[in-house]
């Protein structure tokens, strides 16, 4: 390397009792335009070089810094060994940010302190070692920080508090509804009396509604608890089978109601996989319900099917209904809250809006997801793929 030492007679460095940085007239113009603050330190801890951006950074005229300590630079707590450091200004380690755990601050001509950023990087001349700083101020980025940590912080609190709300809510929506729920089926049954076929309507009417309601407060609070991370996966082992009989049992009725047929076809050998037991169901409730509610003739499949995906075993469970299928461009709708399509023109209004998205929530709780094929007027199929950690 060239030197980058010359005499003191250079106009842009007098004062410099050790020699000044010059070098060719490229280097010294790329050091003037430098977004940042550049100062040049030798190993005597005297500046040899500083650029404009430090003389606005600093309040000093160029002829004010030239040849004093670097020390001028910072205040009292970090110079030196008083700061249980040595000086930052003269590390040589290479080119490297100063620890940002180390809070540093620059100190202006007029007293008054900025946070820091400090870059170092060494400088060989034919003096020995310089080290070349670039310095910026921070004051900017620390407010950001700042503000965005009140924000997270006002985000939590907000968060709490809805966890608490919906927490006392529950419990005083659900008593009155579950209550409403008993009395009108009580009602339906005919235990107090006969009823006129009117009042059947209505009180069924009452029914169904609060159902509705019931299921969107469920819902929100499933959904409210998943966000917030409080529900946890608890994998265990079990036999995907019997699960998926369980769920059969459990809506076959409601498929008989709608004279649709509810069939399972399963794998004679025993599929074993170690999952959230609780969630898989619940999907595969959900999942099933859904091409119940949606499928007016014909019938539901439930299949189970084991397969290899880059040295990986899949379990996939896939609900096939013969219902009205989805239009292609409303598919990728069917994953958001409160949405339902379709919902106007040819499919049933019932529901929350929530059922899939809790489902696909569910799903990657458990390490898995859930596709759909449909074809708009002649079905559609949900699989609920899972990673297979034990099979049998």
């Amino acid at each position: 390397m060239s030197s980058l030492i010359e005499s003191d007679n250079n106009p842009m460095t007098t004062g410099c009792p050790s020699g000044a940085i010059t070098g060719t007239e490229s280097f010294r113009e790329l050091l003037e335009t430098a977004p940042d603050a550049i100062v040049i330190v030798d190993r005597g801890g005297r500046i040899a070089f500083v650029n404009s951006q430090t003389e606005k950074l600093f309040g000093y005229d160029r002829s004010e810094l030239l040849g004093r300590n670097v020390d001028i630079l910072m205040p009292d707590r970090f110079r030196g060994e008083q700061a249980g450091r040595s000086n930052p200004f003269l590390d040589e380690s290479g080119v490297r940010p100063i620890d940002a755990a180390f809070d540093l601050h620059g100190l202006r001509r007029d007293g008054s302190e900025f946070p820091a950023d400090i870059g170092l990087s060494a400088l060989e001349s034919e003096d020995g070692i310089l080290v070349i700083a670039s310095i910026r101020d921070i004051t900017e980025r620390k407010h950001f920080d700042e503000s965005l940590r009140e924000k997270i912080l006002e985000l939590e609190q907000a968060n709490l508090a809805k966890d608490h709300f919906l927490a006392g809510m529950s419990h005083e929506l659900r008593t009155p509804l579950n209550a409403i729920i008993g009395f009108t089926g009580t009602m339906l049954m005919r235990l107090p009396g006969p009823l006129t076929a009117a009042q059947e309507k209505q009180l069924r009417i009452i029914q169904t509604s609060a159902k509705h309601l019931l299921s969107l407060i469920n819902d929100l609070l499933d959904l409210a608890k998943i966000e917030s991370g409080k529900v946890k996966s608890n994998p265990e082992p079990f036999v995907c089978q019997e699960a998926i009989r369980e769920v059969a049992e459990t809506l076959r009725p409601m498929a008989e109601q709608k004279g649709l047929g509810l069939e399972i076809e399963l794998p004679r050998d025993d599929i074993v996989i170690e999952t959230d037991r609780r969630a898989f169901v619940q999907i595969l409730i959900n999942l099933a319900n859904n091409a119940v509610k949606f499928t007016s003739q014909g019938k539901i499949s439930i299949e189970l099917s084991r397969r290899h995906e880059n040295g990986n075993t899949m379990i996939d469970v896939s609900v096939l209904d013969t219902g009205i299928g989805i239009k292609p461009e409303d598919q990728a709708k069917l994953f958001r809250a409160f949405t339902q399509v379709n919902a106007a023109a040819n499919r049933p209004s019932e529901g929350t809006g929530l059922g899939l998205y809790l489902c696909q929530k569910l799903a990657s709780l458990i390490g898995g997801h859930i596709d759909v094929r449909s074809e708009y007027g002649a079905g559609s199929t949900f699989t609920l793929s899972l990673p297979s950690k034990t099979s049998g």
